[in-house]
């Protein structure tokens, strides 16, 4: 299972989100971002991370070189590309890709059959902002996304009050949160940040007894 909390922003939010079981932690590298943290300051949080969890560095429409230098740099494990990137740019990375696709029909799903991207992250649509709008978007269309064949992380406006909902009826194979568990713009709340991770990794569990994965 995956379950990734993004805009982390200082060592104590992402410490405390390792701890409460986390398997994934997004650190946004878009300056016009309210979560934004630059590579330096992001490098000194993931040397100090205990214990082993998948780093991810978000980038809107930067130039390939420069993610593949920084991922590098600092040691990312998977690169979230969550621009208007096109899938012979996705192609020149060199960390494990996740393509973001915003979503508000099934035009949307469609451009998604050229990526080759091994693991699709959906989020909600917004003209302002590249995620972390805090605003759902139809999980129907993430279903039909699933028929793809590809590995689907569900994003845009989770939170402790429909992650457990969400991951029922969507059964993706992870779940993304940021604003949902914030006190403001880049700082967690601890309690929500615990709420989220144990209804999450509870409602993952049911899958897998319910399938006999």
């Amino acid at each position: 299972m995956f379950i990734k909390i993004c805009g982390i922003t200082n060592s104590n939010d992402a410490e405390f989100a390792v701890l409460c079981g986390a398997t994934a932690l997004g650190f946004i590298f878009y300056p016009k971002s309210p979560r934004y943290i630059n590579p330096e300051k992001a490098a000194r949080i993931i040397q100090k991370l205990h214990r082993k969890i998948y780093k991810v560095g978000v980038f809107v429409d930067h130039p390939a070189e420069d993610v593949n230098v920084t991922a590098a740099g600092i040691g990312l494990t998977h690169v979230q590309l969550h621009g208007n990137e096109e899938p012979a740019y996705c192609d020149q990375m060199q960390a494990r890709v996740i393509k973001a696709f915003r979503i508000r029909d099934n035009c949307d799903i469609e451009k998604m059959r050229g990526f080759t991207a091994p693991l699709f992250l959906l989020d909600a649509f917004s003209k302002n902002a590249y995620g972390g709008t805090g605003k759902t978007f139809d999980w129907s269309l993430a279903l039909e996304a699933a028929k793809l064949g590809r590995p689907i992380i569900l994003s845009g406006g989770l939170s402790p009050d429909n992650v457990s909902e969400a991951i029922k009826k969507v059964r993706p194979f992870g779940v993304d949160v940021s604003s949902g568990v914030e006190t403001r713009p880049g700082r967690k709340n601890s309690e929500k940040v615990k709420l989220f991770i144990e209804r999450a990794l509870e409602s993952f569990d049911k899958i897998k007894i319910t399938t006999g994965e």
